[in-house]
């Protein structure tokens, strides 16, 4: 979408979820966009039976059918019979079998001008388990009629289905035989005739039934029953199933690694290897292109030169994909007889490639019902697992990042010595927490190498968010000269009020500005109020407007300012910096002075001496008795 509106129609879409992704350009243009979607439903389909002939007959309307294909079918025929166009041979007819996939469209047309006997289309490994869609179309003119019988062919495929319960009883006898390129005679090799050999029966696979164990969200693991290990021969491929049913599954990235045993690996041949969603790959003889009827797969190949093969499908179609291996020889397909391979794998579904590495963060995103993972890359780092490095920081730019933005609150050393100075012990307090807590998060917020965490990330956030919130609303606070249970009061339930909106929302402006301006409203309203009650301004003295008040106020402006308007993750590391020093030099300009009648570093002095301490408790206690 550049500047006008964009529309985008799908006929005869494929089942399933389908999603709709808005890439926003990275500059900070707000774009909204509310797609709205109109779905027409067709309400007559024919069903397509088997090898059972579908009369029909096109006018101009399309005709549209269906037909089931069930679990392990091998190849599906579709052939148009008897075709007569008004009277005469021939078969106007425009066939599309399958649904529309978006952004490559897999559907086969089929279209049939010739006789009628060469009207035909042949489909390998169709997909299993679910209806395909046949749709038929005239060629001819709108007021030609077409005629012809449909039939659809489908054959079977049977399964070597693996047992592995006696297999695991037999371990060692599976070990010595592998190398000796023979199969176990055990019971757990028995297939549906009771063969001991998967040559001896018209076998087209041997099916492995993989486990799938949920470790977390998005986190599964495929295993077969044995935990590790695939036996590959040469006569017909071993197909595993990896069942991605919920719509959780396609949030996380699918990974495939396998890797052959060096010793049991023969010289000349190769391990095929091919992963397909909803039909797997059975033609390894014919082809090695890993193409089904609609599906183009990923190959993936094990030999003695390279034993090993990884492959990573970031999210994957939710659906039931299939690992096909078969052994091959190129150039001797005799040297193939009989020899097989055991095959290690590790299946998994992951949330994030090597948890997104030393330089990014993996995070789990929800939206209206689906659940998504992904890298949040930083320090300029991109990619699947943030491993590009084209834009990426230096250790030399990372090392001063960190260090701008943890010694930029060295500034709130000001404000302390002089909370302290004036007697502010409860200022002083909210001050340091404030800088110390702010120094370790930025020192443990960097990616990379200058990192230094002395808490969890999490608490070490928010303990700097709190920090901050309060160190603005007791700055405003003391800045109204309230009397000191007042003031402690407010002070008390204005930290619990910023503890409580942190924890609903932390990064939320209002969440922390909201009290904040209301503690700007008290300060406000007293000053007004003292100002009608003397019949002059207050603060009284113009000095104190000239060089505190108003440097104060300009440096909390400008602060909020940046803080709102001007910090991006590009420039974060300086404005943000700027904005720790605006704080606690707005902070040190705004404090109230002592009182006339008090001591510098009265406090610091009084908590020295025990004997003054006592020597004032015993005059109250005179006065009052």
């Amino acid at each position: 979408m550049l500047q006008s509106n964009t529309s985008i129609n799908v006929s005869h879409p494929a089942p399933g979820d389908w999603f709709v992704a808005a890439h926003l350009p990275p500059s900070s243009q707000k774009i909204e966009v509310k797609p709205d979607m109109l779905v027409v439903r067709v309400v007559e389909v024919s069903i397509l039976e088997p090898d059972t002939p579908l009369p029909q007959t096109l006018l101009s309307q399309p005709s549209y059918l269906k037909i089931f294909i069930p679990e392990f079918t091998q190849e599906l025929r579709l052939e148009l019979e008897g075709c007569v166009s008004n009277g005469s041979w021939g078969c106007p007819v425009h066939l599309t079998v399958g649904s529309a996939t978006l952004p490559s469209n897999f559907q086969k047309v089929l279209t049939c001008t010739g006789p009628a006997q060469a009207c035909r289309l042949l489909l390998p490994s169709p997909p299993w388990d679910r209806w395909l869609q046949v749709t038929a179309k005239s060629l001819a003119g709108p007021h030609v009629l077409v005629a012809f019988s449909t039939v659809a062919s489908l054959t079977a495929c049977r399964p070597w289905i693996v047992n592995f319960q006696h297999l695991l009883q037999n371990t060692s006898n599976q070990s010595r035989n592998t190398s000796a390129g023979l199969l176990p005679p055990g019971p757990g090799w028995r297939g549906l005739a009771g063969s001991s050999r998967v040559g001896g029966g018209p076998f087209c696979l041997l099916s492995y039934q993989a486990v799938r164990e949920d470790m977390d969200v998005v986190s599964v693991d495929f295993r077969p029953p044995d935990r590790a290990s695939v036996l590959v021969q040469s006569d017909v491929p071993a197909v595993m199933r990896l069942q991605l049913s919920t719509g959780m599954d396609s949030g996380g990235s699918l990974t495939i690694a396998l890797w052959a045993n060096e010793s049991v690996m023969p010289n000349n041949t190769w391990v095929k290897v091919c992963l397909n969603a909803a039909s797997p790959f059975l033609s390894f003889s014919a082809a090695l292109n890993c193409t089904t009827a609609f599906f183009q797969g990923y190959p993936l190949s094990l030999s003695t030169v390279s034993r090993k093969a990884h492959l990573i499908i970031p999210y994957p179609e939710t659906d039931s994909w299939y690992l096909s291996l078969q052994l091959v020889c190129p150039q001797s397909p005799e040297g193939c007889e009989g020899a097989s391979v055991l095959v290690e794998t590790a299946l998994s579904l992951v949330p994030c490639l090597n948890d997104c590495g030393p330089y990014g963060q993996c995070l789990l995103l929800r939206r209206h019902g689906y659940l998504y993972a992904g890298c949040s890359c930083k320090a300029g780092w991109r990619g699947w697992s943030c491993t590009d490095n084209s834009t990426a920081q230096t250790l030399a730019q990372q090392q001063a990042a960190v260090l701008l933005l943890t010694l930029s609150n060295l500034m709130f050393l000001a404000p302390i010595a002089l909370s302290v100075h004036r007697c502010l012990l409860v200022e002083a307090s909210v001050y340091t927490y404030t800088m110390f807590f702010s120094t370790f998060y930025h020192a443990c917020d960097q990616p990379g190498e200058a990192v230094l965490c002395i808490l969890s990330y999490d608490t070490l956030q928010y303990c700097d968010f709190l920090g901050s919130g309060v160190s603005i609303w007791a700055t405003i606070l003391c800045m109204a000269r309230l009397k000191a249970a007042l003031k402690y009061v407010l002070l008390l339930l204005g930290t619990l009020v910023l503890a409580m909106t942190l924890q609903l929302d932390r990064r939320g402006a209002w969440n922390t500005m909201g009290p904040c301006l209301f503690a700007f409203v008290v300060m406000v309203t007293v000053w007004v109020y003292r100002c009608g009650h003397r019949r002059r301004c207050y603060p009284p003295s113009w000095q104190r407007w000239a060089f505190y008040l108003l440097p104060g106020i300009s440096m909390a402006a400008v602060a909020i300012a940046i803080y709102a308007s001007m910090m991006t993750s590009d420039n974060y590391y300086y404005t943000h910096s700027i904005w720790h020093m605006l704080l606690a030099g707005s902070a040190a300009f705004l404090l109230p002075p002592r009182d006339k009648h008090a001591e510098p570093w009265a406090c610091s002095q009084g908590l020295a001496c025990r004997y003054q301490i006592c020597k004032n408790h015993r005059e109250e206690l005179y006065t009052v008795t």
